[in-house]
C-alpha cells in the first residue's frame, strides 16, 4: 500500500510504485477531474499541485508524491490562488469544450499562487504547455489577469 496525502485528506493505494499519478487519481481513487490528453507531459490536461508547484500528473509516477501535498482541481478552490482563478473563469466565461481546464486553471492557480503579480510574459511562460484545443487563448490570459487584480486587491 502506498500513502498519499491528496487534498489534504490520507489516502491508501495499491498500485505498483511506477504507476503514473494520474492513473492512481482516476482509476484507483475515482478523481477524474485530472484528464488524460497526450500521456508524454506535452499537453498539460493532466497538470496537479504537488507541494503547491505544478506537476504533469501523467509522467510522474505515484512513488514521487509520497510525502508530498498533491492538490487537484477538485480541492484546488480551496486555496486562495485557485478560488480567485475559479471565480475569474465563471466570470469571464473561458470554458469552451471544457477538457483541458482543469490543467489550465491548475497551472494558472500556481502561476499566482508564486507571483500574485504577473506579466504577459510571466502568464506565457506558465501557461505554455497547456493546449487548448478550442483557442480560448485570449479568454484564458483575460481571466488570468483578472483573477491577479483580486488577489492584489483582497
Amino acid at each position: 500500500m502506498i500513502r498519499l496525502n491528496i487534498n489534504g485528506s490520507a489516502r491508501e493505494v495499491d498500485v505498483a510504485e511506477d504507476t503514473p499519478l494520474l492513473w492512481t487519481l482516476r482509476d484507483a481513487l475515482g478523481m477524474t477531474g485530472t484528464k488524460f490528453g497526450c500521456g508524454q507531459g506535452l499537453c498539460g490536461a493532466c497538470t496537479i499541485h504537488i507541494d503547491g508547484k505544478q506537476a504533469r500528473s501523467c509522467l510522474t509516477p505515484v512513488s514521487a508524491a509520497v510525502g508530498k501535498r498533491i492538490t487537484t482541481i477538485e480541492a484546488v478552490g480551496a486555496t486562495p490562488a485557485g478560488r480567485k482563478i475559479q471565480a475569474a473563469w465563471l466570470a469571464l466565461d473561458v470554458v469552451q469544450c471544457g477538457y483541458c481546464q482543469s490543467g489550465q486553471i491548475m497551472s494558472a492557480s500556481a502561476l499566482l499562487a508564486a507571483n500574485p503579480k504577473p506579466s504577459d510574459a510571466d502568464i506565457d511562460s506558465a501557461m505554455a504547455g497547456n493546449i487548448c484545443r478550442c483557442g480560448t487563448y485570449t479568454r484564458i490570459r483575460a481571466a488570468i489577469k483578472k483573477a491577479a487584480a483580486e488577489v492584489s486587491h483582497g
